[in-house]
């Protein structure tokens, strides 16, 4: 097996409790995202880009298909080498990983194949584009053992992440996994780079912890600051979007829509390729909408992204919502602030409608879910299953 200076790890087996509605059938990284991807094709683009040839993808017992290559469709290629994808559900017969540092635990076997001489851990749901080689350059010229990834975040969404206090000089002082009362708002992204012998290290002495979590965040990053390892943070300016919650899925679909985007979808100097069949989206502006060829629109939208094989009946109204795969909008129907899921049927002259001033401002619709007239007109904030 030929040795590589450096592989990526991706964790994409989360039960993704906060999605849950969308979830019901399909792992949290497979959830369509931008009218013609899934969350996952961004941290895969990125390896991709980053010229990362060797990919190992953590998923759960029941694993979204994944081609073992990107596929770059018709797209210039940046570099020859193609990414290699390897698919790593669990083998033990269990549904999931028993922690985040446990899943890359099991498959250490999996990257000893390879030698290599750092390890690339990273998020399957996560918006961004990245230059990985520019962290790698940054690890090594900071001799660090370990490297994360650090974004600014609002205040109000601090207990969402780890939280890294840093020295003048980057060096990472102190960790708190979602921290009550946080001392800043330095976030981490989810993004960490090893030195493979290291990290190996501190996986195997985690598993013989039984009251260990098997967390990075919980277990070990604090053990490794516990050591006194050389620890750095390595700041990111661009735009980052966890997307594990309704709000958050919601805001970085409007980020697509905003003037300029919030992020820019059809920036070709750091393509997204798609894990998807090829398709075509693109930005109606008189419409303030992404629509994905393959749609049928009979009524009205505004502000919306439409994926392709859903249908938008005759004098149906759609604004400011984000509308799935394969779903159905009926005829005279209503939609407001809200994610219609993957095949979900909103039935003739119903209203689905999320108030943006409410403490829960999304309406979502599931997976497969049908809102019925006669059922559940489902209205302000009510989400249906």
């Amino acid at each position: 097996m030929t040795k590589k200076e450096c592989l990526s790890i991706i964790l994409a087996g989360g039960q993704g409790t906060r999605l849950a509605a969308l979830t019901t059938q399909i792992a949290k990284p497979a959830i369509p995202f931008g009218g013609r991807y899934r969350l996952i094709d961004f941290t895969l683009s990125n390896c991709y880009n980053s010229g990362i040839d060797t990919v190992g993808v953590l998923t759960s017992s029941c694993p979204f298909k994944l081609d073992n290559q990107i596929s770059t469709g018709r797209q210039p290629e940046l570099y020859c080498t193609p990414c290699t994808i390897h698919t790593l559900p669990p083998i033990d017969g269990s549904d999931l990983y028993d922690g985040t540092a446990n899943a890359v635990y099991k498959n250490i076997d999996f990257i000893e194949r390879f030698s290599p001489e750092y390890v690339l851990i990273l998020s399957g749901d996560h918006i961004y584009r990245m230059d990985y080689n520019l962290l790698l350059s940054y690890h090594k010229s900071k001799g660090a053992v370990a490297t994360i990834a650090t974004v600014k975040v609002p205040w109000a969404e601090v207990s969402r992440f780890g939280i890294l206090g840093t020295h003048s000089n980057g060096a990472i002082e102190d960790f708190t996994e979602k921290p009550t009362f946080p001392r800043n708002n330095t976030a981490s992204m989810g993004v960490y780079i090893f030195s493979w012998s290291k990290l190996k290290y501190y996986l195997k002495m985690d598993q013989e912890n039984s009251s260990s979590s098997h967390d990075f965040g919980k277990n070990i990053i604090p053990a490794m600051i516990a050591h006194e390892e050389a620890m750095f943070a390595y700041p990111f300016n661009g735009y980052w979007k966890d997307v594990g919650t309704v709000a958050s899925l919601y805001e970085a679909h409007m980020d697509l829509l905003s003037d300029p985007p919030g992020f820019d979808i059809e920036d070709m100097t750091w393509p997204i390729y798609s894990t998807l069949p090829l398709i075509t989206a693109s930005i109606d502006h008189s419409k303030r909408s992404l629509i994905s060829d393959g749609s049928s629109i009979l009524g009205q939208i505004d502000g919306s992204i439409i994926f392709a094989d859903s249908y938008i009946g005759k004098r149906a109204k759609v604004k400011n919502s984000v509308i799935m795969p394969g779903a159905y909008i009926g005829i005279d129907a209503y939609i407001e602030n809200a994610i219609i899921g993957p095949a979900a049927i909103v039935e003739n002259g119903c209203t689905v409608y999320g108030d943006l001033n409410q403490s829960l401002p999304i309406a979502i619709v599931g997976e497969k879910a049908v809102v019925s007239v006669k059922k559940d007109n489902c209205i302000v904030n009510q989400n249906c299953r």
